[in-house]
């Protein structure tokens, strides 16, 4: 056998693997059998399945303590502590796109933790299967790692985000209170409001998502662990759901408990389903708020132009001093990625056939991509965009002036048709609304200025 290689076995014999690795013969067969795509199992789930197993040695220890001995717990313990301070990605190159429950995968963290815990023992004290999965399977594992994960994510990436989002509007919003606008509806001229009043809309919609999110988390605390094969809970010491989470609790800093319905919770997906599903009103929104941006900052000669946005970069390869709305187009983006993994993963929840989901992998790589990705696009908008934004007051004043919408102030004075006709003139005859209201002699001058008070209107 060449010095690169080594050979390892498993239930089917034996297999080559490189030597400088950690994994051994299910992975290195995962590696050979799969080769479809570029896409790697997530970082994020790997380290809560890494966690799951130290927990998991703890909690057998406890409660069976003649097979996961001390000297099994501190090898395993050990293990998953310096995996996770020092995390060694390269150990874990399995594809997304492997068995439907993630098998391989959490064959490949039991491998590398017995390699890792056997080679601080100096022997081969820990069995990747008898000692690493110790009463597990992956069917209780992999789900209850998903969600940890999720969990992770959304509370400590996302939702700070989206808190330094919800800050910046809320800047804008104290910041231009007293700075009127046309208002629009249909994208035409509406009745005037206040940019204020249109950040502080901003603002409540990215507060009300992060209420939304935050309401979603609590079902995912419930985890399958304890339910091994099919919820029956097989191969595991009663009382073992409780305590893994007990540990679990402490070692991730968050709270999981055990799920009530097992076989529910293996067969099923509906707690990821319904908190992506609340990614997915994000997501919504947040193209609505770019889109909103985009169209204020659109010119800057020919459009809008009633904010200016930072000039991070040049917008492009041919036209010399154009600068883009580039933060919103990328956030767009991710966003439109979010709802189709908000498809995959709902079609991924309806494959569970009996007492298991086959389609876990996919359901975990696209639940923690979105919730990546939207942490990032959230606090790229607020930094290079958002957190920069100003208002061109005189600008806005002279929309707003223009606007024979404002005409709607007048309707309980003159009445519907006389006001309409009287906007119809301006528009047509190319004067101001008052000049309109005036020729007309239906009101006042001052009885036109202390009607239409942008004050009042807002």
């Amino acid at each position: 056998m060449s010095e690169k290689y080594r050979i390892e076995h498993d239930s089917m014999g034996e297999v080559s693997v490189p030597a400088d690795r950690t994994w051994g013969a299910q992975t290195q067969r995962s590696l050979d059998n799969f080769r479809i795509g570029s896409d790697r199992m997530p970082p994020s789930l790997i380290r809560a399945i890494i966690m799951i197993k130290e927990a998991a040695a703890e909690a057998n220890h406890r409660l069976i303590p003649e097979r996961m001995t001390e000297g099994k717990k501190l090898a395993i313990t050990g293990a998953c502590e310096k995996l996770l301070s020092d995390f060694p990605e390269d150990e874990f190159p399995l594809s997304v796109w492997q068995t439907g429950s993630g098998t391989q995968t959490n064959m490949n963290v039991n491998e590398v933790i017995a390699h890792v815990g056997n080679a601080a023992a100096g022997d081969g004290l820990l069995h990747p299967n008898d000692d690493v999965n110790m009463s597990q399977s992956t069917n209780d594992v992999f789900p209850s790692a998903i969600q940890l994960a999720y969990l992770l994510l959304a509370e400590k990436r996302l939702l700070p985000a989206l808190e330094r989002l919800s800050g910046a509007f809320s800047r804008l919003e104290d910041k231009y209170a007293g700075t009127v606008k046309c208002g629009r509806t249909h994208l035409m001229d509406a009745v005037p409001v206040t940019f204020g009043q249109e950040a502080g809309g901003w603002r409540s919609t990215v507060d009300f998502d992060a209420e939304l999110i935050e309401r979603s988390l609590p079902p995912l605390r419930r985890i399958p662990l304890g339910g091994t094969a099919v919820g029956t809970g097989l191969n595991a010491p009663r009382g073992f759901d409780g305590e893994v989470c007990r540990e679990l609790s402490r070692i991730s800093g968050t709270e999981v408990l055990p799920a009530p319905d097992k076989f529910h919770s293996l067969s099923a997906k509906s707690e990821i389903a319904a908190a992506h599903s609340a990614l997915n009103v994000l997501a919504s929104d947040l193209i609505k708020i770019c889109n909103d941006i985009r169209w204020m900052s659109s010119g800057p000669r020919c459009g809008l132009s009633e904010i200016r946005i930072p000039e991070n970069e040049p917008g492009s390869s041919i036209m010399p001093g154009k600068v883009n709305p580039t933060q919103c187009e990328a956030a767009i983006m991710v966003c439109m990625h979010v709802a189709g993994n908000n498809l995959a993963i709902a079609n991924a929840a309806s494959s569970g056939n009996f007492e298991l989901n086959v389609a876990m992998p996919l359901i975990g790589w696209s639940a923690i991509r979105s919730v990546c990705l939207l942490s990032d696009a959230v606090d790229s908008l607020t930094e290079k965009c958002v957190g920069g934004i100003t208002a061109d007051a005189d600008k806005m004043k002279r929309n707003f002036e223009s606007s024979v919408m404002n005409i709607t102030a007048l309707s309980p004075l003159i009445g519907y048709e006389k006001a309409a006709e009287c906007a119809k003139r301006a528009r047509t005859e190319g004067i101001t609304l008052k000049e309109a209201v005036l020729r007309g002699g239906l009101l006042s001058p001052e009885e036109f200025d202390s009607a239409v008070d942008w004050r009042k209107m807002v």
